[in-house]
């Protein structure tokens, strides 16, 4: 019984450590796609700054994801040609988005930034 009671705090930091860590991969990897997704609509012939948004948060949205931004450049697409680069940056808090420990780790913000070229 006494192994038990040493060994069960260990396991059970383990066993939540393991979920918030896969939390914080779901929220990376999130905006990973959101960020792919809306160059993607950004570069095509027809792409607005307005539709890669609108991809974007439709993603996070759907998600669950909490206090993002999403910052689209340059910010007036009719002023670049085929062939210039398309910047979309998007970050989201770690607090707000967190399963377990957002009240009690300190809240950093993850980023991701995806450049893609215009067709």
């Amino acid at each position: 019984m006494l192994e038990f009671a040493v060994c069960l705090p260990l396991l059970m930091l383990l066993v939540f450590g393991v979920i918030e860590a896969t939390g914080f991969i779901f929220l990376k990897q999130t905006l990973n796609v959101a960020a792919y997704e809306a160059a993607r609509e950004a570069v095509q012939h027809r792409g607005t700054n307005e539709l890669a948004f609108q991809r974007a948060t439709a993603i996070l949205t759907s998600r669950n994801i909490h206090g993002a931004e999403v910052l689209i450049q340059p910010a007036n697409f009719e002023s670049i040609n085929r062939g210039d680069s398309v910047m979309v940056q998007v970050a989201a808090p770690t607090g707000p988005n967190s399963t377990l420990a957002g009240q009690f780790l300190n809240n950093r913000g993850l980023t991701v930034q995806v450049i893609m070229v215009k067709e």
